[in-house]
């Protein structure tokens, strides 16, 4: 019996030096679940948070020298918009430029267009072009007076059938118009006209012996060339004579809620009600309607899915129409959500989304109010002065657009993916710490461990030689 007793402390010694060994040899002291099977389940738990926060933030400098990428696209289109500008301000000096001149400025903001273009159209990353459209979300509408401008990530693609959007408000202008008729005695009497607007005032006087049509030319051309955006709203000329009375109209050039202006006049009811007394212009009037049936907002023309509204939310339609459409229903649009969505997380439905609009000619600086009818960047023209001053409203919204979309890629870089990435970072330290103090083996303590058991797995094996001899000595006693 004492031979057997030596026998199992052998056993036993020897299997707990040979965990010990393992967990030298290994670094670990799991090694398998028998070891501890709560910590392993625990550990692989932390294991794989680890794995997933460590691409986490290999995703995240990715995505960031994605943006960079776009960016600095975004920065020669800002330079090119920059020289456009100033080609149309030369090409606005109509005193000074002859035809040639013109041409040779219209030459060259024609090479800028193509440049921008280009730009669009090349600038990629890997095989995902950037600033073509083609990873924004992107719509097709129906409907005469209807138009898509833009949409934001949270919107969710249409079916083929598109988006109804129905109007209940058509946006309006600001407008006045007096009661009382400009006439021959008016302007010989010296009247004095006081228009107000955007901090620019006029104060415009009228000369004795010119007619009324010559009157309201001089007047509109002195609102023109004070930078009021204010519209003198007159019959065309050959409908009336040139010294027939006409009430003086005024109309703000843009829709909405946010514009408006004042008007005054020496003679009452000729602009203001009162004598010498500023009318403030009621505003106008925002677009307002569905999209999709859901809750939308309306920003002058602007017709905008309201955020967290449904699949609608996020995207812009502007309606052009000044009265309201048949039944409410100004048509569709047809949209297809495109954004670029980046796992930013170590964890399902972390992720991260935006939205990179088209940069060409054609999509920038839409929507533009201009007296030649430019409906985009790729229509400008310089080849007289009108078209220099209209160029130069496009182009300056061109700047904005642009600008406006390095801002919000420039946020999405700070805030999205730069102070992530430092949350990524310290998260995937504490998680690797964790998991080694659950895993990893104390190697002093092992090594304290296993001198133990090597001390006793030599006296076991010495005992049971022992225990082996006191056998032999009985033995010897029965032969």
């Amino acid at each position: 019996m004492s031979a057997i007793n030596a026998h199992r402390s052998v056993v036993k010694n020897a299997d707990a030096q040979a965990k010990t060994m393992e967990k030298l040899s290994s670094g670990l002291k799991i090694n398998r679940a028998a070891d501890s099977p709560a910590q392993l389940q625990i550990s692989e738990n932390l294991r794989a948070q680890s794995a997933g926060l460590n691409q986490a933030i290999d995703n995240s400098e990715m995505a960031v020298s994605l943006i960079q990428t776009a960016e600095g696209a975004l920065d020669e289109v800002s330079s090119a918009l920059v020289q456009a500008r100033q080609l149309a301000i030369h090409a606005g000096n109509e005193g000074a430029n002859d035809p040639l001149m013109l041409e040779a400025d219209q030459s060259e903001i024609n090479n800028i267009l193509e440049q921008i273009n280009r730009i669009a159209t090349s600038t990629q990353y890997g095989h995902n072009y950037l600033l073509d459209g083609s990873r924004a979300g992107n719509g097709v509408t129906t409907g005469a007076n209807l138009e898509f401008v833009d949409a934001d990530t949270e919107a969710h693609s249409s079916g083929v059938g598109g988006y109804s959007v129905n109007i209940s408000n058509a946006a309006t202008r600001a407008n006045h118009t007096g009661s009382v008729a400009l006439s021959q005695g008016i302007i010989d009497a010296g009247e004095q006209i006081t228009v107000s607007e955007g901090g620019r005032t006029v104060n415009f006087l009228t000369q004795k012996g010119k007619s009324v049509e010559q009157t309201l030319n001089d007047l509109s051309t002195a609102i023109s060339d004070a930078g009021l955006s204010i519209d003198l709203i007159r019959p065309y000329p050959p409908v009336t004579g040139s010294d027939a009375p006409q009430a003086i109209s005024f109309r703000h050039k843009e829709f909405g809620s946010d514009h408006t202006f004042q008007v005054a006049s020496n003679t009452a009811g000729l602009v203001s009600d009162v004598s010498n007394t500023s009318v403030l212009v009621k505003n106008g009037t925002d677009v307002a309607g569905e999209i999709n049936g859901e809750v939308s907002t309306g920003k002058g023309q602007i017709l905008t899915g309201a955020e967290g509204a449904g699949t609608a939310a996020g995207i812009k339609v502007r309606f052009t129409g000044e009265s309201l459409p048949p039944g409410g229903n100004a048509g569709t649009v047809t949209f297809s959500q495109n954004s670029l969505t980046f796992q930013i997380g170590a964890n399902t439905d972390q992720h991260s989304e935006i939205s990179l609009r088209s940069m060409k000619t054609n999509d920038l600086g839409r929507g533009q109010v201009n007296s030649s009818d430019f409906k985009s960047l790729s229509e400008i023209s310089v080849l007289n002065a009108d078209q220099a001053q209209d160029a130069i409203r496009v182009i300056d919204q061109a700047i904005e657009e642009v600008s406006t979309t390095r801002g919000k890629m420039g946020a999405f870089q700070k805030n999205n993916l730069e102070s992530n990435l430092n949350y990524l970072r310290i998260a995937h330290e504490n998680t690797i710490s964790s998991e080694s103090a659950i895993r990893d083996a104390d190697m002093a303590e092992e090594m304290a461990t296993f001198t133990r058991n090597q001390i006793m797995m030599e006296a076991s094996t010495s005992m049971m030689a022992q225990a082996n001899q006191n056998s032999m000595t009985v033995l010897k006693l029965i032969g």
